[in-house]
């Protein structure tokens, strides 16, 4: 598999998005979101029943599951103090609807998204990035400013902070928007290789006449 590095500004067109393939490296810049809440998400649903009004719109965007600490200094403005990513299968149930009423062209965190994520992906002209998993100061060091804060009566980690980036990254490309995934690449390579291991294990057993 050819790995490419894409710099890619946001916000993001369908061609640019369909022009990435899983395993590829990118670095973003300019404005994403990012919230790590579970009841963000469930309110974001909302939002799109027509509950209440959506605090940005996204269209074109990237909607990234991660955590911030951010404070709020005396003059209203923003500062975030680290940004983490975090699991995306606690989405699953949310991200089909999301990436089509948002009208989102990526989202991204940790260990990907459900099937029908990947389909809505796929239909739609979007992309899963994977984040370096502990990879906080990396991240964090790509920030410029904080451009807007929603709902900011919720929990730090739960806001949808809407943050100028440089160079955020590098990140890979784990769904493609062409219904490919690394993850399930990764989990059919395992179960072909399954086999031999288990024999080349069991046969370390008997020469050492273990059962």
């Amino acid at each position: 598999m050819t790995v490419r590095e894409h710099e890619l500004v946001l916000p993001l067109t369908e061609s640019a998005v369909r022009s990435l393939a899983v395993g590829d490296t990118v670095f973003l810049s300019g404005e994403i979101f990012a919230t790590a809440g579970l009841p963000t998400h469930d309110r974001l649903l909302r939002c799109l029943d027509g509950d209440e009004a959506l605090p940005f719109d996204m269209k074109g965007g990237a909607l990234f599951h991660l955590g911030s600490l951010n404070e709020e200094a005396e003059d209203g403005s923003h500062h975030i103090i680290y940004m983490n990513p975090t699991t995306s299968t606690r989405f699953n149930g949310h991200m089909p609807r999301l990436i089509e009423g948002l009208g989102l062209r990526a989202t991204g965190g940790k260990g990907g998204l459900s099937a029908e994520s990947a389909e809505a992906m796929a239909r739609l002209g979007c992309v899963y990035l994977s984040f370096l998993g502990g990879g906080a100061q990396i991240i964090t060091a790509a920030i410029r400013k904080v451009t807007g804060i929603g709902w900011p009566e919720m929990i730090s980690h739960y806001r949808i902070a809407r943050i100028e980036v440089e160079r955020l990254g590098p990140l890979t490309v784990g769904i493609d928007a062409h219904g490919n995934s690394i993850y399930d690449l990764t989990n059919a390579r395992a179960l072909e290789n399954r086999s031999a291991i288990l024999a080349r294990m069991n046969a370390a057993r008997a020469a050492i006449g273990k059962p």
